[in-house]
């Protein structure tokens, strides 16, 4: 089988550059090793954390023993269906700050500032925001991905954004418009009660194009014949074969998986390529290194009047929950819960917010076990650029072996200062009288835990990916010798062959990444066609006035 262009990855990027190369004419084949997102669920917004837990939507890796948590093995799940990691994920919209994308630039990612970016994340964006919320020409209204904002009428959750008013923040109408910095309600890529995933909103309707295949299969090793990329070689059906590119092959397998490609195809640190057995293409030592991630803890309340989700935590209450969605899209089944939250700064002379928090109606785990027995609520939060880097290496040069996942969490010394500065500042919005009538006893880490040594040691049992990994492809000035890509994600020393996810960040944008990962594929889509960028746009986002000087 041929193609103008194969890509590896129905993922958040993959999706959208099936459905705009396939847009421009030409000729496409998808390869995923995941299958169909059918079934409630993917499809149903409140059964979230089932998906990243089944080994039949998730690749299932696990970080290294990581020596400054404890030597605990951290959980990275990427999906393994259509859809990628959208179709697993969260379900949280945010673009990042316009910082993080001017800071792109100034490391080399020529063309990727916030102008640069902005007009891709309106084209990809239909936002159907609330009318307190205006556009005022930063949000997208016509594009395929469907972003909604939740009512977050739950009393805790509106608890929560009255307290963030009276301990002095800001309230933001809208966190990916003019103003992130502040506290609000929380957008979702979810759509008429239904998970809006990369898959609904680009694959589908790009497979019903006759110039549009998706084949499922194993991607072993990108095909380099005399230094330019002509295949992929994939194992499906028991056999082995080559889907043939006539003019590129495009990575968008994840950060965890493009590094894999890449390496297991010759790209990557030479000497480690060597030491299993394979033949070097290009000696890029940044592959698969500057892994970064969120990490983040959850800070666990009672609640004292029964209004939380727990409610709905015996079987019977969730099978009323999946009825009412079954039957109409409607209920708590057509929220991913996380309806409000926000970012802050840690301290005085920081630009723009280096904290995010989500807040969750209920007291339970990310991926929906150990709830406490009995209404609550908490809130995530923890750094949003934490200077630890990590590396994602082989394991073996076997395509069917899980590579090393390394992040060296917490291993500089000023993660652990601003997280000790996200849990107090979270503790003191749950200290303001707009939760008195509600809150309860501290459950986690528990009043108790108050020193540095004692908040340093809850963080190290208890710190949790957030699951954003991001980086090990940097994207970056093509003398830059730690760089994987150049501004167009095209690899450094290999004709014909490009990374297009988060692999290619050059550093971690605020907040969650599934947003930043399609606006990339939408933006590569444009490279890749020879087209002109997007105008550039010069809105200026707020900035608070006296930043260098106070925290809030």
């Amino acid at each position: 089988m041929q193609a103008d262009y194969v890509i590896v990855g129905a993922g958040s990027a993959g999706c959208a550059m099936a459905y705009r190369l396939s847009e421009a004419g030409r000729s496409v084949i998808v390869i995923e090793h995941g299958g169909s997102d059918a079934g409630p669920f993917i499809q149903m917004p409140g059964a979230l954390s089932y998906p990243m837990s089944m080994k039949r939507y998730d690749w299932g890796y696990r970080s290294e023993p990581e020596p400054h948590l404890g030597g605990r093995q951290l959980a990275c799940p990427r999906g393994k269906v259509i859809g990628g990691s959208s179709s697993i994920n969260g379900m949280v919209y945010v673009r990042g700050h316009a910082g993080d994308f001017d800071h792109w630039e100034e490391m080399g990612a020529t063309g990727w500032g916030f102008a640069d970016v902005l007009p891709y994340f309106k084209r990809m964006e239909h936002w159907h925001g609330p009318a307190n919320a205006p556009s005022d020409g930063w949000r997208g209204t016509d594009g395929p991905l469907h972003v909604t904002r939740a009512a977050a009428q739950n009393p805790l959750t509106q608890a929560f954004i009255a307290s963030a008013e009276q301990a002095g923040y800001g309230i933001t109408p809208d966190y990916n418009g003019e103003r992130q910095e502040g506290i609000g309600g929380f957008d979702a890529t979810i759509f008429k009660g239904q998970r809006w995933s990369s898959a609904n909103a680009y694959l589908k309707p790009a497979l019903r194009r006759e110039n549009c295949t998706l084949i499922n299969g194993l991607a072993r090793r990108v095909v380099i014949t005399e230094g330019r990329a002509t295949g992929v070689e994939i194992e499906r059906n028991g056999s082995v074969e080559v889907i043939e590119a006539r003019a590129e092959v495009i990575l968008a397998a994840s950060s965890i998986n493009s590094p894999k490609l890449l390496m297991l195809s010759g790209i990557g640190p030479g000497l480690d390529l060597q030491s299993h057995g394979i033949d070097v293409i290009a000696d890029r030592p940044g592959v698969g290194q500057n892994l970064q991630d969120h990490l983040e803890v959850y800070l666990q309340y009672a609640a004292t009047q029964p209004v939380s989700l727990y409610k709905y935590w015996s079987l019977i209450g969730k099978a009323q929950v999946g009825v009412q969605w079954l039957m109409g899209g409607s209920g708590p089944g057509a929220s991913n819960q996380f309806e409000a939250g926000g970012f802050i700064r840690s301290r005085a002379g920081i630009a723009y917010p280096d904290i995010q928090m989500h807040f969750l109606p209920i007291a339970v785990r990310y991926d929906g076990t150990v709830p406490h027995r009995g209404h609550g609520f908490q809130i995530h939060t923890g750094p949003m650029r934490a200077r630890s880097r990590g590396a994602v290496t082989l394991r073996s040069s076997d395509p069917a072996a899980a590579p090393r996942i390394k992040f060296n969490y917490m291993s500089e010394e000023v993660d652990w200062t601003e997280f000790r500065a996200a849990i107090r500042l979270a503790r003191e919005i749950v200290t303001q009288p707009a939760f008195n009538a509600l809150r309860g006893a501290e459950l986690q880490p528990g009043s108790a835990c108050d020193s540095d040594e004692e908040i340093d040691a809850f963080v190290r049992a208890h710190a949790e990916s957030a699951y954003h990994p991001c980086g090990t492809a940097r994207m970056g000035a093509p003398e830059d010798h730690h760089a994987v890509v150049d501004p167009e994600a095209r690899v450094i020393g290999v004709e014909a062959l490009r990374v297009a996810d988060s692999s290619i960040f050059p550093r971690i944008p605020n907040g969650n990444l599934n947003a930043p990962s399609i606006m990339v594929g939408e933006k590569v889509s444009d490279h890749i066609l020879g087209r002109d960028p997007l105008p550039r746009e010069n809105l200026e986002p707020w900035v608070h006035p006296n930043w260098a000087t106070a925290q809030r």
